[in-house]
């Protein structure tokens, strides 16, 4: 069965959206794609939504709007009907052409993973390829694991510019294994609990650090480091204390606290230079980090200009 991706245009076409839906991409340890895309139309073009190609992928769908009387199909015909509720969480097997009638204002975020990015969670377990998983179709899950991991994200498609590759790629290969976990029946006996050795800590380190501006996946780390991704991720917090994102905001805000003493550098300026998207995003990480603004941490320390805030 082939598989492809499914983003962007082709949950277009699938809704009947007017426009083209953000989508947030990163990859496997296979190289295959998995994929966040959120969905919304307050005035939908009511009817039976488009076909879906089989292939051999879930789509994990959070519901971020109430839809009451949802009519859902499989293989051609309607199999049931459900009130949908805001923060659930729905699996649909792509193989089995899943569809919904339209007929009011819908809002969701939906997740699209191959099988073979959840048998490359297993594989890095040593565990049993992923069967199928455990799909109670039209029937809603509370699934918490999911829905933080959502509103995660949901900040990276609304403000692209400021979207960090290294969370994107932590956050949606932590979903992948807590799908293959908790709908999979993957049973992990004993995660390799090791940290990194100091060479590879000393690499990715410098990696992160000479790369401020996130445009590094982890899978381009992990690969130099001749680690799967998920292990590099989950040996680096053991080593460095911190996941790779959390270090890598640190040492922006650790080189615009440099960038920051020098009196007549204006802060649009050090949020470049520091790896910011802009002034904005650098303001607002700054002050979560350290509790002030930019402006008012410069005039604490001699640096500052009094115009600034």
């Amino acid at each position: 069965m082939a598989q492809s991706s499914f983003h962007g245009q082709k949950w277009k076409d699938l809704l009947h959206l007017r426009d083209t839906p953000s989508s947030v991409i990163t990859r496997s340890l296979r190289g295959v794609e998995i994929v966040a895309t959120e969905t919304r139309d307050d005035n939908p073009v009511p009817g039976l939504c488009g076909q879906i190609v089989p292939e051999d992928a879930y789509i994990v769908s959070l519901k971020l709007r109430e839809y009451p009387d949802c009519e859902y199909w499989e293989h051609g015909k309607c199999v049931t009907k459900t009130n949908i509720r805001p923060g659930a969480t729905y699996l649909y097997d792509m193989k089995c052409d899943p569809r919904f009638v339209i007929d009011k204002p819908f809002h969701s975020l939906h997740f699209y993973i191959p099988a073979a990015a959840l048998n490359g969670v297993a594989e890095q377990y040593r565990a049993r390829r992923v069967g199928q998983l455990d799909c109670q179709f039209g029937t809603g899950f509370s699934d918490e694991t999911v829905y933080h991991i959502g509103a995660s994200l949901l900040r990276g498609l609304r403000r692209p510019s400021e979207a960090n590759q290294l969370v994107i790629d932590h956050m949606m290969l932590a979903l992948t294994a807590h799908v293959a976990q908790a709908y999979g029946g993957l049973h992990v006996s004993e995660a390799v609990r090791g940290g990194l050795a100091p060479w590879q800590a000393k690499r990715a380190c410098e990696r992160l650090e000479a790369d401020l501006g996130g445009r590094l996946s982890l899978e381009q780390i992990a690969v130099e480091l001749d680690l799967s991704v998920r292990h590099f991720s989950r040996a680096f917090r053991t080593t460095i204390g911190l996941p790779p994102h959390q270090y890598l905001l640190r040492q922006r805000v650790k080189v615009a606290k440099q960038l920051l003493m020098v009196r007549d550098l204006p802060l649009s300026d050090i949020a470049i230079s520091a790896g910011f998207a802009n002034q904005s995003h650098f303001t607002r990480v700054f002050t979560s980090m350290v509790g002030i603004s930019p402006g008012a941490w410069r005039r604490e320390n001699g640096g500052g200009r009094e115009s600034e805030t």
